[in-house]
């Protein structure tokens, strides 16, 4: 970066929705990640640096060479299955990483991007002060990551963010978010079998990078901890509904199961993110976070273009 810009650590489906929303307010972007991501937004200023976020040493020579203003810290792993079957590991990769940019950001802004699997899921809504009590592997390691974040680093922000959602094509690097992994299937004809039994917020990863990109410009000084959950409270099974009905997909492809049937039974029964302080800093209180209808309709097209 010639000049001084931000970094995204984390080349993932969030990682690079935040890259592509900067790039395109004219932010130069570094993007770094173990592996170059197979869709790298095609926008002047993305650059993609090769880095293992667990390395202090080489996260320390890409900050000094880099000096970004700002550093988000979308960092992985972040497959719930996997870190349930891998927690200390889980635990070690997050936590490191955290603490390495937290060491070495110098003046920058450090946000990070964490989850609503940081609560257990026995109420139907969490804000930013309800009591934290990871769900499973993966919210206990994201929970020591931001521990060690806003313990570091005294002007740091976490972001807790519900169920993103968005396009993304068949190929892409990892799973499929749900909304494109039910929306290609139902496309095809194919059922998709879903919780009944299992509630989010999901939120449009295209109003995530927006939420995002005003936090980083905002004034300071911000509150630690920041939730975004979209406005819609539904289960899986029911989202699944709404992408069929707006794709013109048979409602009977929809096939509603018990959350334990699937492989969604390590995340908790209501993956819900409430909260108040987004709607209140002038940065971010006149963004509108849309609904699961509305995002369907935004997103249709893309995905029946590609038919």
């Amino acid at each position: 970066m010639s000049a001084r810009g931000t970094l995204v650590v984390g080349s993932g489906f969030v990682g690079t929705g935040i890259a592509r929303r900067l790039a395109a307010a004219g932010e130069p972007v570094a993007l770094a990640s173990r592996r170059r991501p197979r869709h790298l937004p095609d926008l002047p200023g993305v650059r993609w640096h090769a880095l293992d976020a667990t390395d202090s040493v080489a996260c320390g020579r890409l900050t000094a060479r880099l000096n970004p203003r700002r550093v988000v810290l979308v960092h992985g792993p972040s497959d719930v299955t996997w870190c349930e079957e891998h927690p200390a590991l889980a635990v070690s990769a997050h936590t490191a990483a955290a603490a390495n940019f937290a060491a070495s950001a110098g003046d920058a802004r450090l946000l990070m991007i964490s989850t609503d699997n940081v609560f257990d899921g026995s109420r139907p809504g969490n804000a930013e002060d309800s009591p934290v009590s990871p769900a499973n592997a993966y919210g206990r390691a994201k929970l020591r990551a931001e521990e060690t974040v806003l313990a570091a680093a005294a002007d740091a922000v976490v972001l807790r963010v519900s169920l993103v959602y968005g396009h993304e094509p068949t190929d892409a690097d990892k799973w499929l978010n749900f909304f494109a992994a039910c929306a290609h299937r139902l496309l095809r004809g194919e059922p998709v079998t879903v919780p009944r039994d299992q509630w989010t917020t999901p939120v449009l990863v295209d109003d995530v990078a927006e939420v995002t990109a005003a936090v980083l410009g905002a004034e300071a000084p911000l509150p630690p901890v920041l939730h975004l959950g979209g406005p819609d409270r539904v289960s899986r099974a029911a989202w699944a509904s709404v992408v069929a009905e707006t794709l013109g997909a048979p409602a009977r492809l929809v096939v509603p199961v018990p959350r334990a049937a699937t492989r969604y039974a390590s995340r908790p029964e209501n993956a819900c993110l409430t909260g108040s302080l987004l709607g209140l800093l002038p940065a971010t209180g006149t963004i509108a976070v849309r609904g699961v209808r509305e995002g369907a309709r935004h997103l249709a097209a893309a995905f029946t273009a590609a038919r």
